[in-house]
């Protein structure tokens, strides 16, 4: 599934115009989508509330800092590119920022005047390229230096980041079928763990080489059955059927999506948010039983998950279990002749 990064572009205005569009038309390549705050007014307090809620639904945030720094907030007393920039920071949001290097600004001085260096407050710029500058930076002498930085930021910063960005939503998968399955598991489930509550007498009558991994895989059933998993967070994605718990047992996620694990779950960049729950909630859960083991998969940067010798067992034997539950409740009763 293909997804799009939002990247908000801050920077001064009226000298970084070129720079700018550059940003722009390098994300667009990129297959992302840019969002910037050009038509606003700096020192609007009521639209710098709507530039926050940008930054905060934006995937990535980038700076270009140029020469200039910008129209001054009166309460802070910082401008207003340094207040998104610090905004930014305090939400932790992926970012990146391109600097303009001595250079490159003399030479936009010798083309477009003094107007592009900054004149009144010379010493707070200094102090906001130095604190950008202790972050993730690099530096520009013209246009062409800011699209390269793009196209080499976004692919590290989405890996790095596990960003899922946004997706059509013809793209997203239909899983009614999976929510059905979740109703017939739950509901068969809960007969079954019934059932052996009150059929564990059986265990002490088998005797055959497979006695104690039954043992074991039994106790691992209980286990699982009894132990829940919010899936809150994928209900809206599974039919938004009401009928559907809030939390299900860590066996029904498991049998339900078992295709899914026994392919391998992985980390890569764009992954659903399904596959997100098996990977970060599902898995390691499965994991703590060795039913599933985390593994570097060669010549790529991301993780996957697989299922292990024991886990295929496991899934086996379930199948077993719940195939004789079936056969036993259509099997008709003996008749006693006399």
């Amino acid at each position: 599934m293909t997804s799009k990064l939002q990247v908000f572009i801050s920077s001064t205005y009226l000298d970084l115009r070129q720079e700018r569009q550059a940003a722009v038309e390098a994300v667009l390549k990129s297959g992302h989508i840019p969002a910037g705050m050009e038509l606003f007014t700096a020192g609007d307090k009521s639209q710098w509330e709507v530039i926050k809620r940008w930054i905060t639904d934006s995937d990535i945030y980038m700076l270009i800092l140029g020469g200039r720094y910008g129209s001054v907030e009166n309460t802070s007393g910082l401008s207003y590119t340094e207040l998104e920039y610090d905004f930014a920071l305090s939400l932790n949001k992926p970012h990146f920022a391109v600097v303009i290097t001595d250079e490159g600004l003399e030479s936009k001085v010798k083309v477009q005047g003094d107007s592009v260096s900054e004149k009144d407050s010379p010493e707070k710029l200094a102090r906001f390229r130095a604190k950008v500058l202790d972050k993730m930076s690099s530096f520009f002498t013209d246009y062409k230096d800011v699209k390269i930085c793009v196209h080499e930021s976004l692919p590290i910063l989405a890996k790095d980041n596990n960003l899922k960005g946004w997706v059509r939503a013809s793209d997203i998968p239909d899983t009614k079928a999976l929510a059905d399955e979740l109703l017939k598991l739950h509901s068969d489930n809960k007969d079954l763990r019934e059932k052996l509550a009150a059929n564990q007498s059986l265990l002490e009558q088998q005797k055959n080489e497979k006695q104690s991994a039954h043992k074991e895989f039994t106790e691992l059933f209980d286990l699982l059955s009894s132990t829940m998993i919010d899936i809150g967070i994928i209900k809206k994605n599974i039919g938004n059927d009401s009928k559907i718990p809030d939390q299900v047992s860590v066996l029904d996620m498991a049998l339900s999506c078992k295709d899914s694990l026994l392919n391998g779950v992985t980390n890569q960049v764009g992954i659903s948010d399904l596959e997100n729950f098996l990977y970060f909630r599902l898995c390691p859960k499965l994991q703590t039983h060795e039913l599933v083991a985390d593994e570097k998969v060669a010549g790529v940067r991301y993780r996957r998950y697989a299922v292990t010798k024991k886990g295929l067992q496991f899934f086996s034997f379930v199948e077993k279990l719940n195939h004789k539950e079936r056969a036993a409740a259509t099997k008709p009763a003996k008749s006693s002749g006399k």
